[in-house]
């Protein structure tokens, strides 16, 4: 539901349970527009919220992840007033999840970003382990090699990779 969520609500790349280097393994977490990222941690019960607490990254917030951090539970499990400072609230109802609080939007510190380029770093190198032989680069040049067998044109409704729009890429003045 948390994939799902940060899907709607405007992430290009979603992750989830892909550890981080300070120990930290978000539930979901992903990507919008210049880098701003979006930390979703679920909880099933009330121990587990209260648990949660406990992890040396909530109690050291700026090597947490996300500029945005929500909590997703089951309604009634978490009372905003729990929550800590900043992080927003998301509860499920039956099939959908409603946002009953909003989050701050810079949450992230420089460690908490440094730490996110590790989480995506990292899930990258598993990636190429997986696509071994070839490197990241040369799987991602697919579409050279679907024109180059198609006698230098790209199959019907594909772009070259020039042509592809990609928005996490484009950056806006003002922030």
């Amino acid at each position: 539901m948390a994939v799902r969520w940060l899907r709607r609500y405007g992430c290009g790349v979603v992750l989830s349970e892909q550890a981080c280097v300070s120990g930290e393994m978000p539930d979901a977490i992903g990507w919008k527009k210049q880098c701003h990222s979006v930390l979703v941690e679920s909880k099933i019960s009330r121990a587990d919220f209260l648990a949660d607490r406990t992890k040396p990254f909530r109690q050291k917030p700026e090597a947490g992840v996300g500029c945005e951090r929500y909590y997703l539970a089951p309604r009634g499990v978490i009372c905003s007033e729990d929550l800590p400072a900043g992080w927003g609230l998301l509860e499920v109802c039956g099939h959908e999840v409603e946002r009953v609080k909003t989050a701050a939007k810079d949450l992230r510190s420089e460690m908490g970003f440094r730490n996110e380029m590790n989480l995506l770093l990292a899930s990258l190198r598993r990636v190429e382990v997986r696509i071994e032989p070839q490197s990241i680069t040369d799987f991602l040049k697919w579409k050279n090699r679907m024109a180059k067998y198609n006698r230098g044109k790209l199959p019907e409704g594909l772009v070259s990779a020039e042509e592809e729009p990609n928005a996490y890429l484009i950056a806006t003045v003002g922030g």
